[in-house]
């Protein structure tokens, strides 16, 4: 009887021993994972490069000039932000409506690209510190009789396909005007084509971002009108892969670095006329 007891005790103390160990160990294991998950900044420095994705066809933050190479303000921030961190930057163009999936399989390192700030990207991505305002406006022909969202009852509104415009159109709290309309032209990879099917009347009006529909009306000489009766303001930011913290954080610290320095406002005015950014 007492060897049976002697043996039930030891198995006992064994169990208890066994859960302290692994409870000890899965601290161990917990606190060394969370330091090894968020390797971004030394996987970023290790390579030498900062893959950047874009979609090369939103004029001025990233689009291609004549001579077919890729140009524009997000461009020439992220090269001074690289300069900075002492990596090649190397740009990326993508599938717009594809970029999660592109950043998620670390075909790129960031998403930078006049890239709004939205509650489901937050969610979904770290993001950095907002950099720029911007607000998701309708673009209509000049002469249009279409002024307010309520002139665009039965119309035809075109959005490009994974925008934040449309994410911004399919929002609760645009219900109303989105049932209002007669037709949604979606699925346009650009806003160049989206523009295009403005010029030829198949659409009434584009959703899209103010600042490439006012750099499009003051430098392209496009006979476009934005109204003055915008869907939402919002920000634009870089975003990386969820918990990406320290690379976050080592651009954040750039790009407060090219605010001091007197880099952001060369390069603001050389693309809008003066310093519009809102980095602080």
């Amino acid at each position: 009887m007492k060897r049976r007891a002697l043996c039930l005790l030891l198995i006992v103390m064994m169990i208890i021993g066994f859960t302290a160990c692994g409870k000890k160990d899965n601290e161990v294991n917990e606190s060394g994972d969370n330091e090894k998950k968020d390797e971004s900044l030394t996987y970023i420095m290790d390579k030498g490069k900062l893959i950047l994705g874009l979609d090369d066809s939103f004029p001025p933050m990233g689009f291609r000039d004549d001579a077919d190479k890729i140009v524009g303000f997000d461009i020439d921030l992220a090269e001074a932000v690289c300069e900075k961190l002492g990596v090649e930057l190397v740009l990326q163009p993508i599938e717009w409506s594809a970029k999660e999936q592109e950043l998620a399989t670390k075909r790129i390192d960031c998403i930078w690209n006049g890239f709004s700030i939205t509650d489901e990207r937050l969610a979904n991505l770290t993001m950095s510190i907002p950099y720029m305002e911007n607000t998701i406006s309708m673009v209509v022909v000049n002469g249009s009789d279409i002024k307010s969202k309520e002139d665009m009852a039965g119309k035809r509104l075109a959005v490009q396909g994974g925008s934040s415009a449309e994410e911004t159109l399919n929002a609760d709290e645009n219900t109303e005007f989105r049932e209002s309309l007669g037709e949604v032209n979606g699925g346009f990879k650009d806003y160049v084509t989206a523009l295009m099917d403005l010029e030829t009347g198949n659409s009434d009006a584009v959703l899209m971002d103010s600042v490439v529909a006012n750099y499009m009306i003051n430098e392209a000489g496009k006979d476009f009108v934005v109204l003055d009766d915008d869907l939402i303001a919002e920000e634009y930011a870089i975003g990386f892969r969820k918990g990406e913290e320290a690379l976050a954080e080592a651009v954040n610290e750039a790009l407060r670095e090219c605010k001091a320095d007197g880099t952001v406002e060369a390069i603001a005015t050389k693309w809008f006329g003066s310093d519009i950014t809102i980095i602080k």
